[in-house]
């Protein structure tokens, strides 16, 4: 998925969730919307280089959208407004083999008193598929999430819900730094979440996890990394 043109800056503060103030290379500061509802461990720190989209809507409060962060080693894509399009561009290019074979692909579908990120439906019958964005990093392992997220263990009951009445569901991982080589749910700091995802494992779910390979230019899909549920890993 491509970028839209990106302006430089960094980081002088993230508050209010939602907020980012921003030192652009001019000296100017901005306050720039922050499309990430979580803690943003490790890829928030004060100082280090950001890139942000600008938008001349005068619908618009803010006219910056912070994009990407600069971690020591990668390339962090923050914007998890644009996750469910990196992954639907990835499924309809075959870059998820094991999603691949379905000639329909749905965005936000309602199933009962949830919305599931993806629905594909061909030959290969129907697949729900759940989305998460993954920025958070300890040493070289990736982890979701980084908040207590009462909203992903609904998600994940939900695709329970739908195996046992027969159809295939899958909770998928997007990994959006390239500095990790593997994956697992992060239990020490929501050990329910974990929990739950190790039981929709035991119950059908498929798990995947996927790594984006990102640059000033795009985000792309490039590989499948390794998992270990356990909270011993």
């Amino acid at each position: 998925m491509n970028h839209p043109p990106l302006t430089k800056g960094n980081l002088v503060k993230r508050y209010k969730r939602f907020l980012a103030d921003i030192v652009l290379q001019n000296g100017e500061i901005v306050t720039a919307h922050c499309p990430n509802p979580g803690s943003m461990q490790s890829c928030s720190k004060a100082g280090r280089p950001v890139l942000l989209s600008k938008h001349e809507s005068p619908k618009r409060k803010l006219a910056y959208t912070w994009e990407l962060y600069r971690a020591p080693h990668s390339w962090v894509n923050v914007n998890t407004l644009r996750t469910n399009a990196i992954v639907a561009e990835a499924v309809k290019t075959g870059r998820i083999p094991s999603l691949t074979g379905y000639g329909f692909l749905q965005r936000e579908v309602t199933v009962g008193d949830s919305r599931i990120d993806l629905f594909l439906s061909g030959i290969r019958g129907d697949c729900y598929v759940e989305v998460k964005s993954v920025t958070l990093a300890l040493k070289s392992v990736a982890m979701f999430p980084d908040a207590v997220t009462l909203r992903g263990r609904k998600h994940l009951r939900c695709l329970q819900q739908l195996t046992r009445a027969g159809a295939r569901a899958a909770m998928l991982f997007l990994v959006q730094r390239g500095d990790v080589a593997s994956f697992r749910p992060a239990h020490h700091i929501d050990p329910h979440y974990a929990e739950t995802l190790q039981q929709a494992a035991l119950n059908g779910v498929e798990i995947l996890v996927y790594q984006t390979h990102i640059t000033t230019k795009q985000t792309t899909v490039v590989r499948s990394l390794p998992y270990n549920l356990s909270s011993d890993a």
